[in-house]
């Protein structure tokens, strides 16, 4: 089992950046897939950003690509999610999670496929 808590939250201008970190307890945390996902009021949680066990896959949603940066240190037990050019549609409540038995080198994109979720950490876009 894996414990996530994000970090990194908070409000910024529009056209601001952020760094969000997601940092995993235990020793296996290559063994997992991660990814990142919003969920705005009144909106489904959507994945915005994926990343295979080994770094070497990467996904995007069409909303963030160009702007938005998935990465990983698994010496460090931590992702990351480099957000730039930040949007007031941006804003929302940025989930971690985490998917087990996964192939090296596939994402997981959807809630479903996740088994362990953080807390979530607000980032508020403001215009």
């Amino acid at each position: 089992q894996v414990q996530l808590v994000e970090s990194g939250g908070g409000l910024v201008q529009a056209g601001g950046s952020l760094r969000l970190s997601c940092a995993a307890s235990g020793r296996t945390f290559s063994t997992y897939a991660m990814g990142w996902f919003r969920q705005a009021p009144g909106k489904e949680r959507e994945c915005i950003a994926a990343i295979s066990r080994s770094g070497v896959s990467t996904y995007y949603a069409d909303s963030v690509k160009g702007r938005f940066t998935i990465s990983r240190d698994n010496a460090k037990n931590t992702v990351y999610l480099q957000m730039n050019s930040l949007k007031p549609e941006d804003t929302a409540v940025y989930y971690c999670a985490a998917a087990q038995r996964v192939n090296p080198i596939a994402v997981v994109t959807t809630p479903e496929g996740m088994d362990y979720w953080g807390k979530g950490t607000l980032v508020t876009v403001s215009s």
